[in-house]
């Protein structure tokens, strides 16, 4: 009998706060160590925590956009374990009354059909501080600065099959947090971070015992780290051996999972309500004036982008996969009048220099009313495609623009039809074997005809007129 994969992904959303969830320590990344720790952060006696309004605020906006429930009285409790980073030796969460809860998230599988995810909760809590064990030869560095950063875990049935549906589900709802502005999404800095639970079971039997694979925080990594779960778990049970409830850390460099501690159930974390914070009441009026606030979210986005320009699902999806290229688009589309054409270049170029710089849109030194300028070359026939990317290469390198490339590196496309004719005359009298193989039948050649000229004219010949000129030549 084949198995199945049961997936649920806990995800950690960092809020994009000025401060953090119960003090006014700023959450700034990159500051020295243990210096965005106040008292408040530390638990020290005397000491009251403060909700910070912003963090309840984004945690409603995430709740609409996931068509939630959201609570109008939710309740703060200590989660009690020790972790050398966590000074308090509690930390502040949420358990029987979270702020959101019940709500879904529909991914588009490889096979274009939709399935639905549920999301149990999502629920307030403030991070611990970090552990670090790279430069210290034997002993562990403790940085606290981020303790008290303010989180919103989100945490979804287990409804996933396969670890391409959880990185497409982790996917959209980090597109998602993006676009309402909650969480900036910076995985590598840990502000977008996920705990996978993984289990196997033969098809219709009761879930198998889980594993919880710890902190993940890039999307290669979550489908390597469930894909040998996956793997490890099937072998363990086919070999007479049983799967144990526990935590696992992946290892990016070995490829596998191991061991990091039993886990734990919420018994043996002795939740009890936190008795320095009130309950948190959440009025109608308070959640209709976070709804008034709401961006057109992903998916609305998308099928306007496929209605108003026509374009199809593939270049829509990733054009809104996140919100400042969706604008960028946009702006180029409807200042050039051609919205394929501006999808082609921002999902090309445009995507691949930003990658291949480390680079988010907002960063490009080449504008979107750079880019409509060398459209609009492209469509008046200045310059070519294919010429166009090289005058986009100088651009991006601060050259100058579209016109003053184009004008500097004599890159005007040729299409006075004389001198194409010239070029091809004199092709033609060069290769007199393939004009006798290419009218003999061997139409494939047309190719070497097009390459040799586009070559003497150094890219510039106006294809669609070498292409027509050629072939009334060629053909005598």
């Amino acid at each position: 009998m084949e198995w199945e994969t049961v997936i649920g992904l806990e995800i950690h959303a960092q809020l994009s706060t000025n401060s953090k969830i119960f003090s006014g320590s700023s959450i700034a990344y990159g500051a020295q160590p243990n210096t965005q720790a106040n008292l408040v952060d530390l638990g020290m006696p005397g000491v009251l925590p403060v909700l910070n309004k912003k963090a309840v605020e984004m945690a409603i906006r995430l709740g609409l956009a996931i068509d939630a429930e959201i609570a109008p009285k939710s309740v703060f409790a200590r989660k009690n374990y020790f972790y050398p980073d966590l000074p308090k030796g509690y930390q502040i969460s949420q358990y029987e009354l979270p702020v959101v809860a019940n709500g879904h998230m529909d991914i588009e599988l490889e096979d274009g059909t939709v399935k639905r995810i549920g999301i149990t909760r999502a629920h307030l809590e403030e991070d611990a501080g970090k552990s670090l064990h790279e430069d210290f030869h034997g002993k562990t560095g403790i940085d606290l600065n981020r303790a008290g950063t303010p989180l919103l875990e989100i945490v979804s049935e287990p409804d996933m099959r396969s670890a391409k549906e959880a990185v497409a589900y982790m996917k959209k709802l980090h597109a998602l947090v993006r676009y309402l502005g909650v969480c900036d999404g910076n995985m590598q800095e840990g502000s977008f971070r996920c705990d996978a639970n993984v289990s196997v079971r033969r098809p219709g039997a009761e879930f198998g015992t889980r594993a919880e694979i710890k902190n993940l925080n890039s999307f290669r990594f979550i489908e390597r780290a469930i894909n040998h779960e996956v793997e490890r778990q099937i072998d363990l049970i086919e070999s007479g051996g049983k799967v144990v409830q526990e935590t696992r850390l992946f290892d990016p460099d070995r490829d596998e999972t191991r061991s990091m501690r039993g886990k734990e159930d919420a018994n043996d974390y002795r939740y009890f309500p936190d008795p320095d914070l009130l309950p948190v009441e959440i009025r109608a009026e308070d959640i209709e004036a976070v709804r008034a606030t709401l961006p057109e979210l992903p998916a609305a986005k998308k099928q306007r982008f496929m209605d108003e320009f026509g374009l199809n699902n593939y270049d829509a999806d990733l054009l809104t996969q996140n919100r400042e290229v969706a604008d960028y688009f946009e702006a180029v589309a409807k200042a050039c009048g051609d919205a394929k054409l501006a999808a082609n270049w921002v999902n090309g170029e445009v995507s691949k220099m930003l990658a291949d710089n480390e680079l988010e849109i907002s960063a490009s030194p080449v504008g979107s009313e750079a880019l409509v300028e060398l459209l609009k070359r492209i469509q008046d026939n200045t310059v070519s495609n294919k010429i166009a990317r090289d005058v986009f290469a100088a651009m991006w390198n601060g050259e100058g623009s579209a016109d003053e490339v184009i004008d500097k590196k004599g890159l005007k496309q040729i299409t006075d039809t004389s001198a194409i004719e010239a070029v091809i005359d004199e092709i033609i009298a060069n290769n007199p074997k393939q004009v006798e193989e290419y009218r003999s039948g061997k139409d494939k050649l047309f190719g070497f005809f097009v390459g040799q000229a586009m070559k003497a004219s150094k890219g510039k010949a106006n294809p669609n007129t070498l292409n027509d000129i050629l072939k009334k030549k060629l053909e005598g």
